[in-house]
Order: structure tokens, then C-alpha cells, then sequence
């Protein structure tokens, strides 16, 4: 959240001044403007980090459950104001039952809800504002919410199965790198005295191990500084055109990972356009919302083109077919569903094809990596041996020779 400074008058024609925490500047112009203030000025604080720092977020299961009981709600026949006021207080989640509050507020002063939702962009992603949108100007807002639900539900399976493949290898590199840290720690410097002794000349596995363990445990300070400093560069840099551009050929093109990121994006998009499509959202302005909830900048910037041919009468599987890094069936699915008239449901297929697709990759993946991470713990294990009892064995052998 960006804090910023700003000068209005209220109603009765005062000065005021002050700061407001909101996620853009136009999430703060709606929110000062919600309580009835005209904006004077409104200027965001600079950060030391340079807006480097960590976004909290509200997970799609939690805008999945708020959607599942608002929709029950309403369609109990209680007013959304009403609604809004007993979703905040079932709410664990702080950012979310705090953007409900606000939605609450917006809605008491005669908005409507998509406005509402509009004042916390960083919470209500555009998809939920749309579809709500959709939702309350054909009356079917239930409809819609419950859409809403399909679509965070699927969503977060989808973000769960991909997080559960990557759980095995975290935890035991992090399991790997304490063990280390305590050999460094805890056992070689009681070597190190020994092998001084001993005055002969060490092996470099065993002198590089010693200077490991001294980094270690004199300078772990420079340790947390050096971390540091390669995780915020590399968060500066992807914020670069080079850097984003780098690192999002690198998504697609990596092995194993960038097919499962592709099949993860087509998933996503076919899902999405379909619930977006559904709900009675335009094409054109479907394909806008698809592209900038994607985070790699290729097929961002490709949906984009995609929005612009559509605008002008192109089926919107020609420049889909035209995006090489996505699989032709995606494009030759998409025009099916234009030939028959039935897009929505054949992007629908689409999305759970590719939801089987990222499950077997990620058992695939899964399967790949242990074996590896095996190999590599292996290595790790067999130079620690060779570095703290290579020499004791030298000197056994030459005592022996003795």
C-alpha cells in the first residue's frame, strides 16, 4: 500500500490536509472521494525501497468464500448494505474485511457495489469488479457471484496444485541449508584445531571448508547483507523493461517449468475469458482484463495486440494462433467455439483441459526433482566427508608408513 499526501475541502467549503494508505493514486482519489471531499492536491511519499517493498494480498479462497456467502445472502433477500455489514464481520482476513468496510461505506452514500469494490483495486481484482458490474446492470447479480465462486474455487485448486509441487523441494533445501550451517558451525571448527596440529597441507576441499565455517560464524552479518542485496536487485530489476522482458522469456523457455508456466497461462485465460464472456462482458474488453492479470509480460503484451485485432472485427483466434508460445490447440479450440457460436462453453473445455494438463506436469515435475534433489544432497554430504576426514585418513595412512 502507497501512503499519500493530500489537500481537500469537505462539504462545508474547509481545508483539510492529511494521508491516505491506497494501493494506487487512483484508488486514493476514490476513496477521498467517496467521503465527500474535493481534491486540492495529492501527492504520493516517497519510500526508501523505491517501491521495492512486499504487496499483501487476499488469496482467491478467500474472495471465493466472501462470493459464496454474499451470493447466499442476497439471495435470502437480504439488501447488499445489509449484505456487506454481516460479511464484515464473518471475515477473518484484516485487508479483506477492511475493504468490505469501505465497500460497506461507498454503498451506504448511494454507489454501487461494483464502485464500491473499485475503491481497493489491490483486493477486488478487475475480473470480480466486472462481473459484478455485469451482474448488478442485468439484475443477475447472484448469477454472477456465483460464477465468481466457480472461478476462485478453480482458480485456487490451480495455484494449489502448482505450490504443492514445489513444497517437496523448498523444504528440503531449506532442510539442507540448516544442516549445513550447523556443519560449518558446530563441527568444523573442532577439526580445525586438530588439522592445525597436524601442520600438513591440507586439501582444497577441506581449507575451502575452513574458510566456510570462519565466513560463517565472524561475518554472517555481510551474509544477511549480501541476501539481501541479491533478493532486492533482483526485484529492481524485473521491474525494468530489460529485466521483465528477461525474466519472462526465461518463464516460457525454461525446462520443465516454462511448459507447465504456459499450460498454467492458457488455463487461466480460457477459464477467465470464459466466466468473464458468460457473464455478458464483451470480447474486447474481456481479452483487456485476461491480459493484465497476467504476469508474464510476452503473453501479457500479446493479449494486448489480441484486444487491438479484436477491436477491429479479427476472430480472436487469429492472433492467438499468432502468439507462437502458446500451444496451437488453444487458437484451433478458440476457433471452434467461434464457428459454432458456443465460445464461453469450448473456453470452458479449454480451461479443464489445461487444469489436467498443469496436474500432470506438476506430477511430472514432482517426479523429476527428487531424484535430483537425492543427487544433490548426495554431493553435498560426500564433500563434507572428503573435506573433514580426508585429511585425518592422510595422516592415518602416513603414521602407518612410519
Amino acid at each position: 500500500m502507497a501512503v499519500f499526501n493530500y489537500k481537500v475541502v469537505d462539504r462545508d467549503g474547509k481545508n483539510k490536509k492529511g494521508t491516505i494508505e491506497a494501493p494506487n493514486r487512483d484508488g486514493a482519489e476514490k476513496k477521498l472521494k467517496s467521503e465527500g471531499y474535493s481534491i486540492m492536491s495529492l501527492t504520493e511519499q516517497s519510500s526508501p525501497l523505491g517501491g521495492i517493498g512486499f504487496k499483501k494480498k487476499v488469496k482467491s479462497r478467500d474472495l471465493g468464500v466472501f462470493c459464496k456467502q454474499f451470493s447466499a445472502v442476497i439471495k435470502a433477500g437480504v439488501t447488499i448494505i445489509s449484505a456487506l455489514e454481516l460479511m464484515g464481520d464473518q471475515i477473518e482476513n484484516k485487508t479483506l474485511r477492511k475493504a468490505i468496510a469501505d465497500a460497506r461505506t461507498y454503498v451506504e452514500k448511494g454507489g454501487t457495489l461494483a464502485d464500491a469494490l473499485r475503491v481497493n483495486p489491490d483486493v477486488f481484482p478487475p475480473i470480480m469488479i466486472n462481473m459484478v458490474s455485469a451482474g448488478e446492470m442485468s439484475g443477475n447479480l447472484e448469477i454472477c457471484l456465483d460464477r465468481l465462486v466457480e472461478h476462485f474455487e478453480k482458480d485456487n485448486a490451480l495455484s494449489s496444485k502448482i505450490k504443492g509441487a514445489m513444497t517437496y523441494p523448498i523444504v528440503v533445501l531449506c532442510v539442507m541449508v540448516i544442516v549445513i550451517i550447523v556443519v560449518l558451525v558446530a563441527v568444523i571448527p573442532n577439526f580445525s584445531s586438530m588439522f592445525e596440529e597436524m601442520g600438513t597441507q591440507l586439501p582444497l576441499a577441506t581449507r575451502m571448508m575452513m574458510a566456510a565455517a570462519d565466513f560463517v560464524m565472524y561475518k554472517w552479518w555481510l551474509l544477511i547483507i549480501i541476501v539481501a542485496a541479491i533478493v532486492f536487485g533482483v526485484k529492481f530489476f524485473k521491474k525494468t523493461p530489460f529485466g521483465e522482458q528477461l525474466f519472462a522469456n526465461i518463464g516460457l523457455k525454461a525446462p520443465i517449468f516454462g511448459n507447465l508456466n504456459v499450460k498454467t497461462a492458457c488455463a487461466r485465460f480460457a477459464r477467465t475469458m470464459s466466466t468473464l464472456m458468460a457473464s455478458g462482458i464483451s470480447m474486447i474488453d474481456a481479452v483487456e482484463q485476461v491480459a493484465k492479470m497476467m504476469d508474464n509480460k510476452i503473453i501479457r503484451d500479446g493479449l494486448m495486440d489480441a484486444k487491438v485485432q479484436v477491436s477491429k472485427g479479427v476472430p480472436l483466434s487469429k492472433p492467438l494462433k499468432d502468439m507462437t508460445m502458446l500451444p496451437p490447440m488453444l487458437s484451433a479450440m478458440t476457433k471452434i467455439g467461434e464457428e459454432t457460436g458456443d465460445i464461453e462453453e469450448m473456453l470452458s473445455k479449454v480451461a479443464d483441459y489445461y487444469d489436467e494438463e498443469v496436474e500432470a506436469a506438476t506430477n511430472a515435475l514432482t517426479a523429476a526433482m527428487e531424484p535430483m534433489i537425492m543427487v544433490l544432497l548426495a554431493g553435498v554430504v560426500g564433500m563434507i566427508v572428503a573435506a573433514v576426514y580426508g585429511p585425518i585418513m592422510s595422516m592415518y595412512d602416513a603414521m602407518d608408513n612410519v
